[in-house]
């Protein structure tokens, strides 16, 4: 099995990643970039020439941005069983709350954080393409209220990856409201074993980092 070559910092969404590749258990190697000149150098910027994190490299493939490696990932390693058969009916919705969760939902949440506000004009704010904060979070709620066990019912998923950190992070730093179902959810999700595993080693890697700097 090709070892995947992961590219991270962990105070950043390469958390999510981590946590998508415990889920799968394939064999990865960590490369921990600090913030700065490190992640903005020459060489890394011939990996991803953003300069951001995370960045996974498998065999010939080369993926950025987190949703976009939840979804590749969870194609590479079927066995994982992170995503519906292409011919299942789950399939659509599991496209669709990944993606609900990169676009609508990101964007929501940081608009809001920056306190960025949207125009009274009805015909200048449907160019917003997540709506308006209210909207995105009352969809979420609709498809949690009920006390669904994950995005795809009784399956857990990438979706619920990437989805539920989005949820999860929204809640600890206060960006999200708790609406009914969002704190059972965060809860049911992030008490996975790979979702334990992937913070523990996050969390050991940030002690090595601020060693590192320190040293």
């Amino acid at each position: 099995m090709t070892e995947v070559q992961f590219y991270t910092n962990p105070m950043s969404r390469g958390r999510i990643a981590r946590w998508m590749l415990e889920e799968t258990g394939a064999p990865y190697a960590e490369h921990l970039l600090g913030y700065g000149a490190e992640m903005k150098s020459a060489e890394y910027r011939a990996i991803n020439p953003m300069g951001k994190v995370p960045c996974i490299v498998h065999g010939a493939a080369l993926v950025t941005e987190v949703a976009a490696i939840c979804a590749y990932l969870a194609d590479a390693f079927p066995e994982a069983g992170l995503a519906p058969e292409r011919d299942a009916p789950e399939r659509g919705a599991y496209y669709r709350w990944l993606f609900f969760a990169a676009g609508p939902l990101e964007a929501a949440v940081i608009n809001k954080s920056f306190g960025f506000e949207l125009p009274d004009d009805p015909q200048a704010r449907g160019r917003a393409g997540w709506g308006d904060f209210s909207l995105v979070v009352d969809t979420l709620e609709g498809l949690l209220a009920d006390g669904r066990e994950f995005v795809l019912g009784a399956r857990f998923s990438a979706a619920d990856v990437y989805l539920g950190s989005q949820i999860g992070w929204g809640l600890q730093f206060g960006t999200i409201d708790a609406r009914p179902g969002f704190k059972d959810y965060a809860a049911r999700i992030m008490s996975r074993p790979a979702a334990i595993r992937a913070n523990e080693r996050d969390d050991a890697a940030m002690a090595k980092m601020q060693e590192g700097a320190r040293g």
